[in-house]
């Protein structure tokens, strides 16, 4: 057994009645996590998939998705997993791509599609409730051999962003989850305050919250999905120290107007995934006087690279605002001209490159451009290769064009990111029709859209134009198409 199935097997063998879980009020105990897990386990072993082959997950922010999740990493299996912020239609792409020997998901994800999906390529199906896991009728069984190239050291595939084109599967082995995530077995924390997570259990965000808290001990409330009024029920309830917001978030709880006394618990305010407007955080720390310490990672790099810590924070406070601190341990930063690669001194602007302690010793670019200054310190500048950072997502303008070509009424489209004090940037989308065809509503176009990529990419703003904008040599002006869109 890896170090990682040791540490799950632990905290599976906690006392029945230890509570693990708040979801919507009510309490999960580690019994009924142990029951989900277990019969989990059991399901994939009845199936007959065999444990290289992988399987495919798609979780939900619910405590039987955590369950599931620690079923399948004491059974040593290899993960895959498929985001549910998604059609189901999407869905079923993606297991027809990735063709896995089983599927574990939420009972609302077995759409028709994905149920014909499954039956056809003789996928087993485990489905979760909110209290059981079962075997979905007739698909008990799993027909599918494991591949050649599976690997032999259990492991979990995370879908990236796709920044750099469509998203591709990250692999994180069990090893770097224990050593670099987990970490030594710490006191026991079960008598601290509830932590809270609300990032995506299946992206490299929920993993890196989730699992070092559940297996430490530290009782956690579960949000579905990132509320205000989640977050701020949570504050009230277990007063923290120190607690967190994604980046959209900050803008948010100002939007919300929350009362100062509600937050004053609160030390310090942890966020990353994405940029946040320096104007934001100033007015948020203005208002509530607490400090907003920032981080850089990817999943590329397997979490965070560097952070603005308390200590860092104490000593140069507002000297370095705005900054995303200095290196972690073991990682290494260097800023590069992007035409000829010559690294560049401290205070010029480049691209970034990293090296992570957790992936291996080679340096990573990135399509970051930033800036490292005289004293180590990072600041993001934005990015390289136009995509859109909406929140904690990051999107590619030409997978919603390209979806969006699939329109019969579209002859030509744009998409273009746009500032968003909460968000940071909204995709906006121009469109060109062809002659003599019926505009289709709004409306229409993000239903289209929604059966193509994820609902993170329906655009926000939209525009019907006669013509996109084009520099001499045709190609779409998009500084044009800013222009016009901030015009109107």
């Amino acid at each position: 057994m890896s170090a990682l199935q040791d540490l799950v097997a632990a905290a599976l063998a906690r006392p029945a009645s230890q509570p693990a879980l708040e979801f919507e009020g009510c309490w999960s105990s580690w019994g009924h996590l142990q029951q989900l897990a277990g019969r989990v386990a059991a399901l994939l072993q009845a199936s007959g998939a065999a444990s290289p082959a992988p399987v495919a997950f798609v979780p939900r922010n619910r405590p039987s998705s955590v369950a599931a999740l620690l079923g399948l990493l004491a059974g040593g299996r290899s993960i895959r997993m498929i985001y549910a912020f998604q059609s189901t239609a999407a869905i079923a792409r993606d297991l027809e791509r990735l063709r896995p020997a089983a599927v574990v998901a939420d009972a609302q994800d077995f759409s028709p599609e994905v149920r014909a999906v499954l039956a056809a390529q003789g996928s087993a199906a485990i489905m979760l409730t909110q209290d059981d896991a079962t075997a979905l009728p007739g698909l008990e069984c799993s027909q599918v051999t494991s591949p050649a190239q599976a690997s032999a050291q259990p492991q979990i595939e995370i879908l990236t962003s796709g920044t750099t084109g469509p998203p591709k599967a990250f692999t994180i082995s069990y090893e770097l989850i224990a050593r670099h995530l987990v970490g030594a077995p710490a006191s026991d924390l079960s008598t601290l305050s509830p932590t809270l997570l609300f990032f995506p259990l299946g992206n490299i965000s929920g993993i890196y919250s989730t699992l070092p808290a559940l297996l430490r001990g530290q009782r956690a409330v579960l949000l579905e999905r990132f509320s205000v009024a989640g977050w701020h029920d949570y504050v009230r309830r277990y007063r923290p120290k120190v607690s967190g917001l994604p980046p959209a978030g900050v803008q948010m709880v100002l939007d919300a107007n929350i009362p100062v006394a509600d937050l004053a618990s609160i030390r310090r305010l942890g966020t990353g995934a994405a940029p946040l407007d320096p104007s934001v955080q100033r007015a948020f720390e203005e208002r509530y006087g607490i400090p907003i310490l920032l981080s850089y990672g990817a999943t590329e790099f397997g979490g965070p690279v560097t952070a603005m810590t308390p200590e860092l924070h104490a000593q140069w406070g507002q000297q370095k605002f705005g900054s995303v601190g200095r290196t972690l341990p073991g990682a290494r930063l260097r800023i590069v001209d992007p035409d000829s690669g010559a690294v560049l001194p401290p205070g010029l602007e480049g691209l970034l490159e990293v090296i992570s302690p957790r992936i291996g010793p080679d340096w990573i670019r990135t399509s970051d451009i930033a800036v490292i200054d005289e004293d180590g310190f990072l600041f993001h500048r934005g990015r390289a290769d136009g995509a859109i950072m909406r929140g904690g997502f990051k999107l590619l303008p030409e997978t919603i064009e390209r979806a969006l070509m699939l329109h019969p009424a579209i002859s030509a489209v744009s998409v273009v990111g746009l500032g968003d004090t909460r968000l940071g940037q909204v995709p906006a989308a121009a469109i060109q029709l062809k002659p003599d065809v019926a505009p289709p509503s709004v409306a229409e176009l993000e239903a289209h859209l929604r059966d193509q990529v994820y609902t993170t990419h329906i655009p926000v703003i939209w525009r019907f134009v006669q013509e996109l904008p084009r520099t001499p040599s045709l190609k779409v002006d998009r500084p044009a198409l800013r222009r016009l869109f901030y015009a109107e």
